[in-house]
């Protein structure tokens, strides 16, 4: 057996963190390995720690979650960082998404869906809150949309750019399969999908396979 998930949980509620702790403590294949209450805290356990990943609220004191990113990201630059908030806010959403995060949920998700998304996060797989994703979808469009009065002729949209591969491997990533799975249905190596993961993002200017999710939709690719 692999060993269990390595997992960091910052929250700034006690008795939150310690209820998450003891849920995710149940399944084998999970293990919490820490908590921190802030963001200056989480920032020297992630450091100190090395998680797999860490659970991330938004409304912490001082420093919101979504504006530790970075920090996180560079103390443990290995793990994933997925959110788990109760903030419905686009904005919120949009932030994180951009600063790195694999996954926005909301902390009214039941215990084996987040056991679901926490081992498909760690496959690579991009995890959005239902609830989240028409917000999802209308925050990339309102960023696409060009400022009224401008030229009516539009540049080319950078899907256009991308080879027929390319856009299998898109579909693939809006369906939310891993890369193995997506070497699976396409008949290719892993590595081939890892390759052309990164040109795609690359040619489309974004960040994560969330982003690259959600211009796949906006596009109507699926």
């Amino acid at each position: 057996m692999s060993a269990p998930v390595r997992i960091l949980v910052v929250d700034d509620h006690t008795l939150f963190r310690r209820g998450l702790t003891a849920l995710l403590g149940r399944d084998p294949t999970l293990t919490v390995v820490g908590d921190a209450a802030d963001a200056g805290e989480a920032q020297r356990r992630a450091a100190e720690l090395q998680p797999d990943l860490i659970l991330l609220d938004n409304h912490l004191p001082g420093v919101n979650g979504v504006d530790a990113l970075p920090a996180l990201r560079q103390a443990a630059a290995s793990a994933r960082i997925m959110m788990l908030t109760v903030s419905e806010d686009e904005a919120d959403l949009a932030a994180a998404l951009r600063g790195g995060a694999c996954g926005y949920l909301l902390k009214t998700i039941e215990g084996d869906a987040l056991v679901t998304a926490i081992h498909r996060a760690m496959r690579g797989t991009s995890v959005v809150a239902e609830e989240m994703t028409d917000k999802l979808v209308s925050a990339y469009r309102d960023a696409a949309t060009p400022p009224s009065g401008a030229a009516a002729t539009a540049p080319t949209s950078p899907i256009e750019q991308l080879s027929p591969r390319e856009r299998d491997i898109l579909r693939g990533i809006a369906r939310g399969a891993s890369n193995k799975e997506i070497a699976r249905d396409l008949g290719i190596a892993e590595t081939t999908v890892k390759i052309h993961v990164q040109h795609v993002l690359r040619k489309l200017g974004l960040n994560s396979r969330v982003q690259a999710a959600v211009a796949a939709t906006a596009h109507g690719l699926l």
